[in-house]
């Protein structure tokens, strides 16, 4: 990084943005915060490497690591959720067959014919 006007480094630890990961981490997880949050991190880090003229400092270095650590528990976190809902939706899934086997099976017959209708009617 560059030093600004006063000729001191952005690098230093209190001029670095703290993530909206580390501000508040009671919010719902939302993939496009968790996103732009990671992009911030990854430019902060390139830049900190882009830069051999001027080394970071090891509060720097410090601080990045904590956000990096962050971010790694809040993708768990929203990882462990999505797997928590696909295997609900699954058990429901299966729940909703084994009680009615029959109607599953005319269902999916029905859409496997649907399916095979407007597929044909594209081709022709």
């Amino acid at each position: 990084m560059k030093p600004n006007e006063s000729g001191e480094s952005r690098l230093k630890p209190e001029n670095i943005q703290p993530l909206t990961l580390m501000k508040n981490q009671t919010d719902s997880l939302s993939p496009d915060i968790l996103l732009h949050d990671l992009r911030m991190l990854v430019a902060e880090a390139e830049s900190m490497i882009a830069d051999p003229a001027n080394e970071p400092s090891a509060a720097a270095v410090a601080t990045l690591r904590t956000r990096f650590a962050a971010a790694q528990a809040r993708l768990a976190e929203a990882y462990a959720g999505a797997k928590r809902k696909v295997a609900a939706g699954a058990r429901f899934t299966d729940e909703a067959i084994r009680a009615s086997p029959y109607q599953s099976l005319a269902i999916a017959a029905d859409l496997g014919l649907l399916a095979g209708v407007l597929l044909g009617r594209r081709s022709r």
